[in-house]
């Protein structure tokens, strides 16, 4: 049998065409294998890694076992798999790994893409583990793996244009193939598209389930207690509705909202100051931009930047613009990047002052934005 690095290794990341059949059928043949609990999914197409992680720390912190799986990993792949408070163990994932081996066919094995197998992975270890599992889609919604699973309790977090080849080249398109992966009740956070709330609501009306509206559906005194929370610890303004949705789903698990119990978390590379004068964020899209800018409004900051061919690059540049004192260029190595010669031809016609990164001035603010990829190459090549 091959360990887990060496056969994912062989799976590619990414792929042009995604079959849609090919993972339930899989699924169906060995669902008995599988003994999960509670799972809260989240859908959208922004804050799904903060809102998710909100989530499983309350519970963990409330005294609940507690899985949480999201993608894709920024440094190491054990970041994908939060078990109980911690990144799981290389340990426990060779152990499941090998379980989940003898699971599965050959053919299975060799059909299954990354991410498939990887669902599958998390799922097994949080089948031992977990009383409570947060389940983070991929790029979809109604066709992602993580679809497959019963869930109790669906999350709906900001939803825009993101993955168009795969979802659809308008808001509708893209907000109806993720919503149409609720089956049971579902939460809707704070959205930027005004259409995404009617079309989560003709979606429950058809299941006959309940749609409760994140920022309205506690106390006022929550949210006053939430909202000072934010502001003592000199987290982003983005994250308050992020928490408002991870408590309201809490709440509806049956728990007692509490602030304090957010105290502790972490979140690792969402708007995170790694030293006093650098920022990460793995976002990548023209949402992020949207919340970024805002962060950072009034002030200036170095951009370093790069990013994949198929993201609007031009339309996130002019968003952070009037953030923006300088662009320099992080060489990334990845097939999917942009060429460096088009970036600078694009910055040129933006009237953007840039250069290419080399090192950290102490003495000006820097935020590193594009990608995971540009995060992590950020991190293992000059980590701050």
């Amino acid at each position: 049998m091959q360990g887990l690095d060496e056969f994912l290794a062989q799976k590619p990341l990414y792929y042009s065409e995604i079959n849609y059949e090919r993972f339930p059928k899989i699924f169906a043949t060995i669902k008995q294998h599988f003994n999960l609990s509670t799972i809260i999914h989240i859908i959208g197409t922004n804050a799904k890694g903060t809102t998710g992680r909100a989530l499983a720390h309350i519970l963990h912190v409330s005294g609940q076992t507690v899985g949480h799986y999201s993608s894709p990993h920024i440094v190491s792949f054990n970041e994908r798999i939060w078990l109980n408070g911690a990144d799981v163990s290389d340990i426990i994932l060779e152990q499941f790994h090998a379980q989940l081996w003898q699971i599965l066919t050959i053919e299975q094995r060799e059909a299954l893409s990354y991410f498939e197998y990887t669902t599958l992975l998390a799922m097994l270890i949080f089948s031992s583990h977990c009383k409570f599992v947060v389940l983070e889609a991929g790029l979809g919604g109604e066709h992602d793996a993580t679809s497959v699973f019963a869930k109790e309790l669906s999350i709906i977090t900001p939803i825009g244009y993101d993955h168009q080849d795969f979802l659809g080249t308008s808001i509708e398109m893209i907000a109806t193939t993720k919503i149409n992966s609720i089956k049971n009740d579902a939460i809707i956070a704070k959205q930027y598209e005004p259409q995404v709330y009617e079309i989560a609501r003709k979606r429950v009306e058809t299941l006959h389930t309940d749609l409760y509206f994140a920022a309205s559906f506690l106390q006022q005194d929550f949210y006053n207690s939430l909202f000072l929370h934010v502001n003592q610890h000199n987290y982003p303004a983005f994250l308050y509705d992020n928490f408002c949705s991870a408590f309201c789903a809490f709440s509806l698990l049956g728990f007692t909202p509490d602030v304090s119990k957010l105290e502790g978390l972490q979140l690792f590379g969402r708007c995170q100051k790694i030293a006093q004068n650098v920022t990460i964020d793995v976002g990548h899209n023209i949402m992020a931009a949207k919340v970024l800018a805002a962060h950072f409004s009034g002030k200036k900051v170095v951009l370093i930047y790069n990013t994949y061919k198929d993201k609007d690059f031009v339309g996130i540049l002019e968003i952070l613009q009037s953030i923006i004192l300088r662009v320099e260029i992080l060489h990334v190595s990845h097939p999917r990047m942009l060429p460096s010669a088009t970036l600078e031809h694009h910055l040129k016609n933006l009237d953007i002052d840039y250069g290419f990164f080399t090192a950290i001035n102490t003495q000006e603010d820097y935020l590193v934005f594009g990608s995971f990829s540009v995060v992590a190459t950020f991190l293992k090549e000059y980590g701050a």
